[in-house]
């Protein structure tokens, strides 16, 4: 095994790190210069801080309970040490078995092979885990102040991981000993371009930017954009087969991120696996906008969005009808036009597929802790202070604390301790891809969806004056979740099958909110749940006690579920071969607005 701290120093060894310290005593007084320029949002510092008093005042309500509880995981602690005594003494009969779960932190051997580093892990999952269970165990708390505890108490205990500091995690302390601190100064150097590129935010670099190009090796589905507005561009996309089904395919993603989410290479695109069966695709590729249209509301979204997309596409290919996917946000703004459709007699939608996506929020998960009145003021208070835009890196950064392990602690360790720089990942290179959002459209769906629910309750909300009821929506509904989705989680999504009029069928898939969604079925990953029934189940829960699992993707499911909805094959059509002229090839020029800070070292 190799050690993590043992090393002989020559006396050049030791001039290397005397001037290796003094290059980081010089750059960490940049880097606190920078960081001094943020400025942090106090907003909801005594809402957490209420929270905390309340929960605190619960748990030590019972001072004996609470010293046994103590006492049991020292227990724990004491009983892990002896094991790892007895080990590595041989009085063990084998190697101790880790009494702890298994973590994607520690996987260096170290950890596991050096009983010092053992017993820090092991102390610190038995001690994370035992808070855990204590901020799950809080009778008498209010569910939101409960859910808002359990948060941030997860943040600090992830943030106070063993992984996460030079001196107790093997792999660092190896690699500054090695670099005699070379990766420490390159780490601050790391942090010091991610502070100027986020213009005094702290925007983790997450992938090598420059090593995609939309257009080039992500975003590559030949098409070309056939209509345009303020709003969006709509692409169409060339066929693949020589017969195509006569409903085209129209696709509307969420207006938060770039479309190129399902399309990021060929191997695992939605767009063209969809192509490749035959669909006519369409993709609405929403625009990244500015402050000269920061003025356009929920509603302008619905009408010049999928409503519009359905007009230039009946005059692109002739089909009076199509089916229509919406994902995420997307997905509940189909539904708004869905219902606006049926209220004013516009049945031209056949099939609509509804991807990771809430229409109830009645319990919109772990991202209603950022969602109160006092925040969402807050948060209207910062849009008008930024020419009415919200900039999409503040929606990435509430994204990624949802899944703090994976994309913020794994990166400040690579980065910044070990002075990497991250390898390239195309669905880190779209995560990475933020875009703004108007001012006016953030609020409403904040306040209307997640504050007050009111897209469920019928004619609480209006589109161009039309009452809006998802109970008029006859058509017919494929409802995908995923197990493991912390944006729009399981549980949530499948309240929107009581919702509709129409039949809905009713899928859970394996994984999270994207890899969820985009699995191809070559992958050959995951799995997912299908139940012909939907009626008569209370929850997500009791529908899957019955449910089938299969293996592998659900994309299959989906396309049996709506090739029998999409009407009869016809001769391919070519782009351009009806009333609307390619403006442009796919994938557009909307797509490529970045934000600045999206933009590469360098980059232009």
């Amino acid at each position: 095994m190799q050690e993590p701290f043992q090393s002989e120093l020559t006396p050049e060894d030791a001039e290397t790190i005397s001037k290796n310290l003094t290059r980081i005593a010089e750059r960490s007084q940049r880097a606190l210069a920078e960081l001094a320029r943020l400025q942090a949002d106090p907003s909801n510092s005594a809402d957490i801080g209420r929270a905390f008093v309340e929960a605190a005042t619960r748990l030590f309500s019972d001072p004996v309970e609470n010293v046994q509880r103590q006492i049991r995981l020292g227990e724990q602690v004491l009983n892990f040490y002896g094991t790892l005594v007895a080990d590595a003494t041989g009085a063990s009969a084998g190697a101790a078995a880790p009494p702890v779960r298994a973590d994607r932190r520690f996987r260096d051997p170290a950890w596991e092979q050096h009983p010092v580093f053992n017993f820090i892990k092991g102390s610190y999952l038995l001690a994370s885990d035992f808070i855990d269970r204590e901020m799950r165990d809080m009778p008498g708390v209010e569910a939101k102040t409960a859910q808002t505890v359990r948060f941030y108490t997860k943040q600090f205990v992830d943030a106070l991981a063993p992984s996460n500091f030079i001196l107790t995690n093997p792999e660092v302390l190896r690699e500054t000993l090695s670099s005699k601190g070379e990766n420490l100064v390159n780490g601050l150097d790391n942090l010091i371009d991610d502070l100027e590129r986020g213009d005094g935010d702290l925007v983790v670099k997450m992938t090598d930017l420059d090593a995609f190009e939309i257009g080039r090796n992500v975003a590559v589905t030949e098409g070309h954009v056939v209509y345009q507005n303020d709003l969006m561009q709509l692409i169409q996309y060339a066929p693949t087969t020589d017969t195509v089904y006569r409903r085209p395919l129209l696709i509307v993603p969420p207006w938060i991120n770039k479309y190129y989410i399902l399309d990021l290479r060929p191997e695992n695109s939605l767009v063209r696996w969809c192509v490749d069966q035959g669909y006519t695709v369409f993709v609405l590729s929403w625009v990244n906008p500015g402050p000269e249209i920061s003025y356009k509301k929920y509603e302008d979204y619905v009408i010049e969005g999928p409503l519009a997309a359905l007009d230039a596409i009946e005059a692109a290919t002739g089909e009076r009808k199509a089916s229509v996917v919406g994902y995420c946000i997307g997905g509940t703004l189909m539904a708004t036009a869905l219902a606006y459709m049926a209220a004013t007699g516009d049945d031209r939608v056949a099939a609509c597929t509804l991807l990771a996506t809430q229409v109830d929020f009645s319990e919109p998960g772990e991202l209603g802790v950022y969602l109160d009145e006092t925040k969402v003021a807050a948060l209207e208070r910062r849009m008008r202070e930024h020419n009415g835009l919200l900039d999409g890196a503040a929606m990435a950064s509430a994204f990624n604390m949802l899944r703090s392990n994976d994309l913020i602690w794994s990166f400040f360790v690579n980065n910044y301790l070990l002075g990497r720089e991250p390898m390239p990942f195309d669905l880190l290179y779209w995560n990475s891809d933020a875009t703004r959002i108007p001012a006016p459209v953030h609020s409403y769906y904040l306040r209307n969806m997640y504050l007050d629910n009111q897209l469920v309750v019928p004619e609480a909300l209006t589109v161009r004056g039309v009452p809006i009821d998802l109970r008029k929506i006859k058509t017919p509904i494929y409802l995908q979740a995923a197990q493991d989705d912390h944006i729009a989680p399981y549980h949530s999504v499948f309240k929107g099958t009581h919702s509709f009029a129409g039949p809905v069928r009713f899928m859970l898939a394996g994984s999270g909110h994207i890899a969820g969604v985009v699995n191809p079925p070559s992958a050959a990953k995951y799995r997912h749940w299908t139940n012909e029934r939907i009626q008569g189940y209370a929850d997500a829960d009791e529908w899957l006690t019955d449910a089938t699992e299969h293996p592998g993707s659900w994309w299959p499911d989906w396309h049996a579920w709506l090739s029998r909805r999409s009407g009869k094959r016809l001769p391919a059509r070519e782009v351009g071969g009806g009333a609307l002229a390619p403006i442009e090839s796919a994938p557009g020029s909307y797509v490529r607005v970045r934000a600045d800070r999206m933009k590469a070292r360098g980059a232009a």
